[in-house]
């Protein structure tokens, strides 16, 4: 029997925060520049205590069978043995010892190679 694999992928929102989820799989997708991430796991909704960032996470994904994030986005994905609690994050500056790759990462290039 093959054991099952959780991802914990942690990225920059719109707004700014950053999200740390859970999935099942985890893809460089179809779509140029995007990250694939389908099968969210979130906790088990019989526990006593409720976690009100992780019930966000659920609502702001609920009925969302594959998400694409953008490359630039994503901090980390990281196989664990299982799912955690989502969370969501303030970016404090300066403090993070995660660099973000410059923008943009690809840039467009004319017929002569020059943008």
């Amino acid at each position: 029997m093959s054991k099952s694999r959780i991802f914990r992928v942690t990225f920059y929102n719109q707004a700014g925060s950053v999200y740390e989820i859970y999935a099942k799989n985890v893809n460089y997708g179809e779509l140029f520049g995007f990250i694939e991430i389908s099968d969210l796991v979130f906790g088990h909704t019989s526990e006593l205590v409720v976690d009100p960032a992780e019930e966000r996470l659920k609502n702001e994904f609920s009925g969302v069978k594959v998400t694409y994030i953008p490359m630039h986005a994503v901090l980390r994905i990281d196989e664990v043995e299982k799912e955690g609690i989502a969370k969501i994050r303030e970016v404090s500056k300066g403090t993070s010892n995660v660099t973000p790759f410059p923008m943009p990462i690809y840039t467009p290039t004319g017929p002569t190679g020059k943008p």
